[in-house]
């Protein structure tokens, strides 16, 4: 077994296990006593949490996904680094983190849609790539209200930037793959949005979606 071989399997865990932990289910459950995963879409996630709850809390769920990406994304960043691999660490890192929160250990593979950690990889993976995608998504959700549609369609430039902006090896496959299970957490939102079904983003009102 080689060392990129173990810094890959070391990563991987970690980032699993830090992925699962999610700030929507913390929040509802300590602040509320309720799991935000029995109301309105169901999903353990920033939009049906204040779609359920309104603003408060809304800080710990934001804090918590952020934290655990960026821990993730470092600790692969600083493995893979190791070994002259930082973007692939970062890239790597960042999807099983992606996994570990759509399907969460800890909470019976039950979990969010990964926006939040997908817009926080792409910052980290390069500003560049995090500016396109974040703009597309903030454009989106403004002129559409659908924050679903915004996260889909800047979770279809992730992989575009990343080989745009010249990665083009195994980043760039990471990319997709973090796209692709981004928008397979979305595909119920995905049928709503064609069937004229979907909620739009309506912060404190018990939504269908999110």
């Amino acid at each position: 077994m080689t060392t990129t071989t173990i810094y890959l399997a070391i990563t991987g865990i970690a980032a699993y296990l830090l992925g699962s932990i999610n700030g929507a289910i913390i929040a509802s459950m300590n602040i509320f006593n309720k799991d935000v995963r029995n109301f309105g879409s169901g999903n353990a996630g920033l939009t049906n949490f204040t779609r359920t709850f309104g603003v408060k809390g809304a800080a710990i769920v934001v804090l918590v996904d952020i934290l655990k990406t960026v821990i993730a994304v470092l600790i692969g960043a600083w493995l893979l680094g190791m070994e002259g691999q930082a973007m692939v660490g970062r890239m790597f890192a960042g999807f099983c983190a992606m996994l570990g929160h759509v399907y969460p250990v800890y909470y019976r593979f039950h979990g969010g849609k990964a926006v939040l950690c997908a817009g926080v990889i792409a910052l980290m993976a390069d500003w560049r790539v995090g500016l396109v995608c974040w703009s597309a998504f903030l454009v989106v959700v403004v002129f559409t209200k659908y924050v679903s549609l915004g996260s889909i369609i800047g979770s279809l430039l992730l992989p575009i930037c990343i080989w745009a902006f010249g990665y083009t090896g195994l980043e760039g496959v990471l990319g997709l793959l973090s796209s692709v299970l981004m928008i397979f957490a979305h595909r119920d939102n995905i049928k709503r949005l064609i069937n004229g079904t979907e909620s739009k983003l309506n912060i404190g009102n018990k939504g269908k979606s999110g």
